[in-house]
């Protein structure tokens, strides 16, 4: 993202826009003595679009030019209305495991996550914070150097930025390119979730971002949460939350036996 230095008035009203509040005001006497302009810092922009779709601009300064590879993996990954070609679909992570902020939920209809399986997405970065690729990498890396059985999910946006899927490494081109959040999705079996998560604690101490950890899992018919008591015996803190969707159709696949 960037302001048009003919038209800004630096009125300052996108200042509160910018996820990673990198808009600053700079005075350049080499044209006009004292005038005052908006930049924004290239390097910290995750070009996420908010202060532009905000529409704030007065005098409409503020453009999204056309980026050049590698950096057009920054829109893709922090603009929610940017559709990635490698899936169809807007936003950072597959229809079967979309997170956010506030949430996780599952839509899977197609076995994506079957009983005895967990989903598994690590989100890197948040908004003031964001997070390099060469996280990312590190924190994929560690995951399928541990042969845990951690499979990637092929449609994410991540995965189609990785040169060799089988160790996680990322290409090299996209390593220095920022995310206001990048998010590693995959799966593994149930029994195989501690060392997952401790292979997670582990590696969240060499990195320069912040990350949560969503678990998914199918609920049995029963109704018992199959990863409540692996939390418990790790001693760790978790959160619930669930979205159940009604009407959408019948699912395309029998997770259980019983099921009509």
């Amino acid at each position: 993202m960037k302001a048009d230095k003919d038209k800004c008035i630096a009125c300052k009203r996108c200042f509160p826009y910018c996820p990673m509040g990198r808009i600053q005001t700079y005075t350049r006497h080499d044209q006009i003595p004292g005038r005052v302009y908006i930049e924004i810092d290239q390097d910290a922009c995750t070009d996420c679009g908010m202060c532009l779709r905000a529409k704030i601009c007065p005098v409409t300064a503020l453009f999204q030019p056309e980026e050049p590879w590698p950096r057009e993996v920054r829109g893709v990954l922090s603009n929610p209305m940017i559709e990635f070609m490698g899936s169809q679909t807007p936003g950072r992570g597959t229809e079967e495991m979309k997170t956010n902020t506030e949430e996780m939920k599952t839509n899977d209809v197609k076995g994506t996550f079957l009983p005895g399986e967990v989903g598994v997405g690590i989100e890197l970065g948040r908004p003031g914070v964001g997070a390099y690729f060469r996280d990312v990498q590190t924190v994929a890396m560690a995951l399928m150097k541990a042969d845990l059985g951690y499979q990637l999910a092929a449609e994410n946006p991540v995965t189609h930025f990785m040169s060799d899927k089988t160790t996680g490494k990322l290409r090299d081109d996209v390593l220095g390119e920022k995310a206001t959040s990048a998010i590693i999705e995959g799966k593994c079996k149930l029994e195989r979730l501690p060392e997952v998560i401790k292979i997670l604690q582990d590696v969240a101490k060499t990195l320069d971002t912040v990350f949560t950890v969503e678990v998914i899992t199918k609920v049995p018919p029963v109704g018992e949460v199959p990863i409540v008591p692996v939390f418990k015996e790790m001693g760790l803190w978790y959160s619930i939350n669930s979205k159940n969707n009604m009407g959408l159709g019948e699912p395309h696949y029998k997770f259980y036996d019983d099921e009509p």
